[in-house]
């Protein structure tokens, strides 16, 4: 009895002090989950609120002393996130009895790295800032040529260079009048500043030059000073993400990613998804291939191939839009750009923010609150230095919402107004929720729901109704095409990179850190049909140059974003009445969309996404389709399928050259192929060649009779001729010879299987093999000599001529 009450308390100690405790949670008490929810739901909004705090006051002020704030707050969260866990998993939330509390104690446990060591909790997080610094600190050099005093106007340069690869022609980055560098000229008095940084200087570069030789710089030159340095601390991320997610219950860390979906067969329902919009996908890709071949040179671009990478105006070729000129379907009717009508008009960032704020207001939806208007930074302030990326930012308190962004009188800009007027409608809508609801339904759903807001702010019908577009003597058909192909080109280009990114991170979750690189490359010529324009190595990590990657944050949910926008924007047309293209609807004013925008932005994340769906379409779905995007891209994608009838292919073709920029192992074992396998054949056949001889002459072994004068009568004859071609040996004849089935991602390179093997069909032939069976006198068997061969010849030739 004592012996079992012993064993008793050292199992519960042991269970208590360790982590494993924790996973069991064996608390199915109702009131007591219910009492810490709501302590947690206080404590860690006002946690939040402190942390946000922090951050807004470094990105608007960047210095070293708010920088160290920042780090010591989220430190501090960090803590109080461990802590929150521990007391969250020692419930079993599956056995308690309320709904939203369970689920809000599921949200707690599943998200969190929590379950690590202190010191390893420690290590992953700062893992985590230090790529971040990296890449945030990563600056290149010019692509030769001297920094200037951008307030000196732009000047005019004689040169004798074309405009090629070999050569530099003045040039302007964008429309903007003093945006300009000079030609390189060797002057020890103004040293060559290498401080480019990805946003904005690089990036315009990418968007604005068509200088092949440029981009090609810009591109490898950011890549070299991110990725090398990236590498190992992300291999000790992926070990230590995988050992969290492991001791949380799940197989890896993609699998603890995708659990915030609540789809057991998320990854086939994604890639399902991704399978209906690839034709389009391809049809657009088919198209501006063709215009980058004639841009560029068929050197530069196969024009049945992959494209490469640097080419599309963007640092990971996922947004095309700034290669619109290349590619403007009717360049003589104008691109919808309002940019200079709001110029003409007067408009300031404050009147673009009051214009969005009216967007929604006329839906029925809530106004901003007065802090709002108090606290937001709308332009770029004079003398400190900021981040200008634009964001909304919730402060956790029910009152304190703001905006972030420098605005310029642009279309551009007056589109992410309205975009992050959206992120805060949300903000509002679910406010009342608990501090673990107000979040969006699952991580698409902000996302989705802004960008859907502002579908309807591009098109051509709202402008009109707001005054800003004014021009009615082009063609509407041709504008319409120009508007569906600069959406294509953010859009539907964007879908296989966003696919692609947490495939490639699952992937080495799943299977390890060995190949990073060539995984990378493989699938983004698979999905994208893009391949890097120079050799990459296992060194070089491209992955690295992607932000979200390296930050820790997951990136499928802007695929899902994208594809559900449409779905939601369906939605909201077909409430508000709307016939017609769907590219022509216009939500503004419907008070009826903006209850159906309303009813999905309240509930926040304590709805599970199936269930927003199925109350938004009135039950004809609970699934994400990209059946409107499709629909929305109707017309455009008809207008594609006449202008790629004469292509020989649609999507694109792979080779070993394409291969062995990122793979040179498997490229070469692609490209010996057929030579290993004809070495083969011919060892086989030569092999099978000398079986055959040596039955051959076994089969023509002769009888020794005892009357040896019988053999040679001609008419009991029966030695056959000595005919090599008549011999019967096995039939070699191996046609549809396949040989080992290299052809990644569409690749279609010469097919060495299409040539039949022709070697002689030595079963064609009749075998006179004698029928020794007619003889009753027992024989010998011994080889024919000379003399006999030679008699029988004789004799035969004798009875032919007779």
């Amino acid at each position: 009895m004592a012996a079992g009450a012993l064993l008793l308390l050292a199992f519960c100690t042991r269970y208590a002090l360790c982590d494993d405790y924790f996973k069991m949670g064996v608390n199915t008490n109702s009131a007591e989950a219910t009492q810490f929810l709501r302590e947690y739901d206080r404590e860690a909004s006002g946690m939040c609120y402190r942390v946000t705090m922090s951050q807004w006051k470094f990105v608007t002020n960047i210095t070293e002393y708010n920088r160290r704030r920042m780090l010591e707050e989220l430190a501090l969260s960090s803590k109080f996130e461990k802590l929150s866990w521990r007391k969250a998993a020692a419930y079993d939330a599956s056995r308690l009895s309320d709904p939203q509390s369970r689920r809000q104690l599921s949200k707690i446990i599943q998200a969190s790295r929590s379950s690590l060591p202190d010191e390893k909790f420690t290590e992953i997080h700062q893992l985590i800032t230090e790529m971040k610094e990296i890449y945030n600190s990563a600056k290149i050099c010019p692509f030769g040529q001297k920094p200037y005093d951008p307030h000196v106007p732009r000047v005019s340069y004689p040169t004798d260079f074309p405009e090629t690869n070999r050569g530099y022609q003045p040039y302007q980055l964008t429309n903007q009048p003093y945006q300009h560098y000079q030609p390189y000229q060797e002057n020890s008095e103004y040293p060559n500043y290498c401080d480019m940084q990805l946003d904005p200087e690089i990036s315009r570069i990418l968007a604005h030059s068509r200088i092949e030789s440029e981009l090609l710089y810009v591109w490898t030159s950011f890549r070299d000073k991110t990725g090398p340095k990236l590498k190992n601390r992300y291999m000790r991320y992926v070990q230590l993400a995988n050992e969290a997610a492991v001791n949380t219950g799940y197989r890896d860390a993609g699998d603890q990613m995708r659990a915030a979906y609540e789809d057991p067969s998320f990854r086939a329902s994604v890639e399902e998804i991704f399978n209906q919009v690839a034709p389009l996908y391809k049809q657009l890709f088919t198209y501006v291939r063709r215009k980058l071949v004639l841009r560029y040179g068929e050197t530069s671009v196969r024009p049945d191939g992959p494209i490469p990478a640097h080419l599309l105006g963007n640092m990971w070729a996922q947004n095309w839009k700034s290669i619109m000129d290349l590619v403007m379907p009717f360049p003589q009717a104008p691109n919808i750009d309002v940019t200079s009508e709001m110029l003409r008009q007067g408009f300031t960032p404050l009147r673009m923010f009051q214009m969005a704020e009216e967007f929604y207001t006329s839906m029925g939806l809530k106004p901003v609150p007065p802090e709002f208007w108090r606290g937001s930074m709308l332009v770029r302030p004079p003398q400190r230095s900021v981040q200008c990326t634009a964001s909304a930012w919730d402060f956790c308190n029910r009152i304190d919402y703001r905006i972030k962004q420098c605005t310029e009188v642009t279309m551009q800009d007056l589109i992410s107004t309205h975009h992050e007027m959206a992120h805060i409608q949300y903000y509002l809508q679910y406010a009342e929720q608990p501090q673990l609801f107000r979040d969006g339904a699952n991580p698409a759903f902000h996302e989705a729901v802004a960008n859907a807001a502002t579908l309807s702010v591009y098109n051509l019908p709202h402008l009109q109704r707001v005054g800003l577009y004014q021009n009615k003597t082009h063609d509407p058909y041709e504008v319409s095409m120009n508007f569906l192909m600069s959406m294509a080109l953010e859009k539907v280009a964007y879908l296989p990179f966003a696919f692609m990114v947490d495939q490639w991170r699952w992937s080495v979750f799943e299977d390890g850190v060995q190949n990073m690189n060539t995984k990378w490359w493989q699938m983004k010529l698979r999905y994208q049909g893009v391949t890097p324009p120079i050799a990459r190595t296992e060194a070089d990590f491209d992955p690295g140059s992607k932000y979200h990657i390296i930050s820790d944050q997951e990136y499928i949910k802007y695929f899902l974003a994208t594809i559900l926008e449409f779905q939601i924007f369906d939605q909201l047309c077909t409430v508000s009445g709307h016939s017609g293209h769907l590219h022509e609807c216009d939500i503004y004013r419907s008070r009826d969309a903006g209850r159906l925008l309303s009813e999905i932005m309240q509930p926040g994340a304590s709805k599970s996404a199936s269930d927003i769906i199925r109350s938004m379409t009135r039950g004809k779905t609970n699934r994400i389709s990209p059946e409107s995007l499709v629909r929305y891209f109707r017309p455009l994608e008809l207008w594609l399928r006449v202008q790629n009838r004469d292509e020989q292919i649609i999507g694109w073709n792979s080779n070993y050259h394409d291969v062995a920029l990122f793979a040179p192992q498997k490229a070469s074992a692609y490209k010996s192929c057929p030579s290993v396998l004809l070495l083969i054949f011919l060892i086989i056949a030569s092999f099978i060649t000398a079986l055959k001889i040596k039955k051959y002459q076994s089969e023509f072994a002769w009888p020794a009779y005892h009357d040896h004068h019988a053999i040679y009568n001609d008419h009991h004859s029966h030695i056959p001729d000595y005919n090599p071609h008549h011999a019967h040996s096995p039939d070699f004849t191996p046609h549809h010879s396949h040989s080992a089935d290299f052809t990644p991602y569409h690749s279609h390179s010469p097919d060495f299987s299409s040539h039949h093997s022709h070697t002689p069909d030595l079963s064609s032939h009749n075998s006179h093999k004698p029928d020794w069976s007619s003889h009753s006198t027992p024989y010998k068997v011994h080889p024919p000599n000379l003399q006999e061969i030679e008699y029988v010849e004789n004799k035969k030739a004798d009875k032919r001529l007779g």
